[in-house]
């Protein structure tokens, strides 16, 4: 018998590729595109897209660089407008990264997913559907954050 646990596994296994292929766009991206970002670049906004932000050592331990490895396209992205720097009030040393109205934007056009296809595809949800199923993806996103933090720090 199977247990709860195991389908709870084999249903995020089925549905998630189910999402991902019916909204994916089928071009690959480029530096020369009117943004000027890389599909790392493009990465790099998707995680600045948090509330309150993330500072630039948080943002390396979970894409699993060292930060100066990424202090150059930070330097970059925030060069083109799409990132800022908040000070942190309590130490004027830290800041965190905040994405600009531009690097929204510009994340929204280069995202893995078509803009169109998301949107055709929550149509089809009823707005109350529509809050469970978004409410649930942010957590399991929520949930991934927490996992490769750990799966970085050495804990899994």
């Amino acid at each position: 018998m199977k247990t709860s646990l195991t389908l709870q596994i084999r249903l995020v296994q089925r549905c998630y590729p189910q999402i991902y292929l019916a909204c994916h766009k089928t071009h690959i991206r480029a530096a020369s595109t009117s943004y000027r970002l890389s599909s790392q670049d493009s990465s790099i906004l998707v995680h600045l897209d948090t509330p309150g932000g993330i500072s630039p050592r948080q943002l390396a331990l979970h894409l699993g660089v060292q930060p100066s490895t990424l202090s150059a396209s930070l330097k970059r992205l925030e060069k083109l407008g799409y990132l800022q720097k908040i000070s942190n009030s309590h130490d004027r040393r830290s800041y965190s990264l905040e994405l600009t109205s531009q690097g929204v934007e510009a994340m929204s056009a280069t995202s893995v997913l078509d803009s169109a296809q998301v949107t055709k595809l929550l149509t089809f949800l009823k707005p109350a559907e529509r809050r469970r199923a978004l409410r649930g993806l942010q957590l399991l996103a929520d949930a991934s954050l927490q996992l490769s933090a750990k799966r970085k720090r050495g804990n899994e």
